[in-house]
């Protein structure tokens, strides 16, 4: 059996990773769990569960659950995480949380040699040449949990990395595809959250809309599959059934279909290299679906994926500065202080004002990631 930490198990990723858990209590087991403040949604999911080790955002947090539970420990912060992370009972550690706060944590498994099941696209956008190194040298495997990465993952099974020609991620458009930039103006919040295919968090399905998820995606695609970016391509799939392909040098496109669920990938990175029964989705019928269609990206309609270009092909610090300016402006778009056209300027301000650092550490990382917070934060730009 599989003992799992499962980092952001409140969150969209983890509760659908804590649904694979409960429908094979045979394969797996809860052993540590992750979460922010949201103590009504973990309370049932603790009792239900029983992690060894529970983690949570602050103290404030720590004693409001202290009470709720029987002994268990209650550890706080990215420190909890990583000794949730590195315990010696822990086989997987899945990131699902949200953002760069998993980036020590999953350094620190790599290192202790766990298996990592990564959903989190921001831990290889920020530091993704710190974390291919670790996992390099200590022999680690990250299974991808995006199901456009499973997807790659899984179409370049069996095949040699030097006979790909290029790495082909699809993408649904998001809320607004049909929408011009002029239209994008006035867009709500609730305009954004009503994705047509996927039913996910707040700050991806915000992402999805500008097309910064796609973006993210191709700089973790980078560094997952040592491929250059002028080898990555992008099209528009509205239909979200194929959910990304791989062209080889003869012409040959190898290419993983599925209805658009992720139990799917966060069971296959869990099972891998078996695949086990999955009842709880739906399965693929292409004789209703009928027709898929593709379209090519506009980067002048989508600039935040062109600038997710841009700043991967620059490299170094570059990627950190993205991915920091980018939550922290579509957390100021869910709260209410800027519009949906501002999440954009708010990164191209962030990164013409940076000055690349090379290759830094993650100390400087994460000095770099707090300082573009505070300036989109405090509109210091």
């Amino acid at each position: 059996m599989k003992q799992i930490t499962l980092l952001g198990a409140t969150g969209s990723i983890g509760l659908q990773t804590l649904d694979v858990i409960r429908l094979h209590p045979d394969e797996f087991s809860l052993h540590s769990m992750a979460f922010g403040r949201n103590i009504e949604k973990a309370l049932p999911l603790i009792k239900e569960f029983e992690p060894h080790l529970i983690v949570v955002q602050d103290e404030e947090t720590k004693k409001r659950l202290a009470g709720h539970v029987n002994g268990t420990p209650i550890l706080t912060g990215s420190g909890g995480m990583i000794e949730a992370s590195v315990a010696d009972e822990v086989d997987v550690v899945v990131n699902a949380v949200m953002g760069s706060i998993g980036l020590p944590a999953t350094l620190k498994a790599i290192q202790a040699k766990k298996l990592i099941a990564i959903a989190n696209k921001e831990t290889l956008v920020t530091a993704g040449h710190l974390v291919m190194a670790e996992a390099h040298k200590h022999n680690v495997e990250l299974l991808p949990v995006d199901s456009e990465h499973s997807a790659i993952y899984q179409s370049l099974n069996g095949e040699r990395k030097e006979d790909i020609h290029k790495l082909i991620i699809t993408a649904s458009g998001g809320s607004f595809r049909d929408n011009t930039r002029e239209e994008l103006a006035g867009v709500t919040v609730k305009d954004a959250l009503n994705h047509p295919n996927w039913s996910m968090g707040a700050k991806i399905t915000i992402d999805s809309a500008s097309m910064m998820n796609k973006g993210l995606e191709v700089i973790e695609a980078h560094w997952l599959f040592d491929v250059p970016y002028d080898q990555i391509h992008v099209i528009l799939h509205r239909e979200s059934v194929i959910h990304s392909m791989v062209e080889y040098v003869d012409g040959s496109v190898m290419a993983q279909l599925g209805t658009p669920d992720m139990k799917v990938p966060i069971q296959y990175a869990l099972t891998y290299p078996e695949r086990l029964n999955l009842p709880i989705t739906k399965q693929l019928n292409l004789e209703e679906i009928a027709t898929l269609n593709f379209e090519k990206m506009d980067f002048e309609r989508f600039p935040c994926l062109r600038m997710a270009y841009e700043a991967g092909r620059a490299g170094g610090s570059m990627t950190t500065v993205l991915n920091a300016a980018n939550e922290e402006a579509v957390q100021l778009f869910l709260e209410g202080e800027i519009s949906f056209l501002d999440i954009e300027k708010k990164i191209e301000q962030s990164l013409e004002k940076h000055d690349r650092i090379h290759n830094p550490d993650l100390s400087t990382i994460l000095s770099i990631d707090e300082e573009t917070r505070k300036r989109v934060r405090f509109h210091l730009n």
